[in-house]
């Protein structure tokens, strides 16, 4: 099957959509990457996306407009990855939307909002659509996160040691990938970009929405209070697993720490906050007794950032995911491929140990295209969970 996935993550400065093929070969799932087409979000809706993101107030006027020019936006790029990577012959996306909201306190999941009204991609398309991804996992007691973990424990089970693939994007997320057949565990380490972009934005005066190949960070010497006072946040100390997001972790939150600490350099506070994800995703990994590090996303083209992360790991090899086949930039939205993929085959998307969930659920709500629904057959093959994921190509 051809699978286009769709993914805007925390960071909201672009679409990503990749698409694969997918089929299942035994206890297999085999994986041919086509490609990745990307298109930032036009300058107003991003404006527009931005001023409604927590900690600000919205409307539901404004929710109502978001969820239909997101869910455009993303059928615009969904047409153009049918069109030039899957010669037009793609069969289904997978669309993990713009999360907006993610309810979470005290241990727990309450409820998760993604923006990105799906039945736009459908009409764009003429093809089925599956998304609203995290509800169902959070209806069974998970945290509706990280719903990547199902392709990190398919694709690193049985790598020597305990793996941990790592995800910078705007939250920093981890996948703990144990060998001899352990239960994994996933969870979200603190934020990944997110303070350093909130803190690049605001320090530039807009002028930057982020660091461009570290080159603050670079500059600047992490200054010990703040780090100090940050690392003193409750949520590194809870139990996994756990989700976050920018519902924390945000400029008033930035602001708050620097409180009282006089004007610091612009370059020492984005180097300090970069210090932190490496250190926050240093302490999760040692804490698992991890022998390598898989990384993907936005953080891994930041120089800066993944030196900060080497020298925390300290003997812990570091590498990215392009190394064992699986294109870092891409990773996410391939996931959601797969997602889309096992949802369209009524096979579980979710890895318990990883969310929480008190069960493994099939994921998602499907969106028919334009010749109406129609799901692959419900053969023996169709219905056997894959055990591993295998890259090709």
């Amino acid at each position: 099957m051809r699978v286009i996935g769709l993914m805007s993550g925390t960071s909201y400065d672009a679409i990503d959509a990749a698409a694969a093929d997918l089929e299942l070969a035994g206890d297999r799932l085999v994986l041919t990457p086509l490609g990745l087409v990307s298109a930032p979000y036009e300058e107003g809706l991003r404006a527009a996306l931005s001023a409604a993101l927590p900690p600000a107030p919205t409307t539901l006027r404004a929710v109502c407009e978001l969820d239909t020019r997101i869910g455009q936006a993303f059928a615009a790029l969904a047409v153009r990855a049918d069109r030039e990577l899957c010669d037009g012959r793609a069969e289904l996306i997978g669309s993990h939307g713009q999360t907006v909201y993610h309810w979470a306190g005290e241990g727990r999941a309450y409820g998760t909002l993604q923006l990105g009204q799906p039945a736009w991609i459908a009409e764009a398309t003429g093809r089925p659509v599956v998304s609203d991804l995290r509800t169902r996992d959070i209806a069974a007691g998970g945290q509706g996160a990280p719903l990547v973990s199902v392709v990190d424990t398919l694709w690193l089970r049985g790598r020597p040691g305990v793996c941990v693939a790592l995800n910078l994007g705007g939250i920093a997320n981890v996948t703990v990938v144990p060998d001899g057949g352990g239960e994994p565990l996933a969870y979200d380490t603190g934020p990944g970009n997110a303070l350093i972009d909130a803190a690049v934005r605001h320090l530039t005066d807009g002028r930057l929405d982020r660091d461009e190949d570290g080159a603050m960070a670079a500059r600047g010497t992490v200054h010990g209070p703040l780090l100090d006072r940050l690392l003193a946040e409750p949520y590194y100390a809870r139990p996994a697993p756990k989700t976050t997001g920018k519902e924390l972790f945000h400029l008033p939150y930035l602001r708050a720490a620097l409180a009282g600490l006089g004007p610091l350099p612009a370059d020492d506070v984005v180097a300090t906050v970069t210090e932190l994800t490496a250190v926050t995703v240093a302490d999760a990994v040692r804490s698992a007794g991890a022998g390598e590090v898989v990384a993907s996303g936005g953080g891994t083209r930041n120089p800066a950032l993944l030196a900060a992360l080497c020298r925390a790991l300290g003997a812990v090899p570091l590498r990215t995911s392009d190394e064992l086949g699986l294109p870092s930039a891409a990773k996410e939205a391939y996931a959601f491929a797969v997602l889309g993929f096992l949802s369209a085959h009524g096979l579980a998307g979710t890895v318990p140990a990883c969310t929480g969930a008190r069960h493994p659920s099939v994921l998602g709500s499907i969106t028919p295209g334009r010749g109406g629904l129609r799901l692959p057959p419900e053969t023996a093959t169709a219905r056997a969970a894959p055990v591993r994921l295998e890259i090709r190509g």
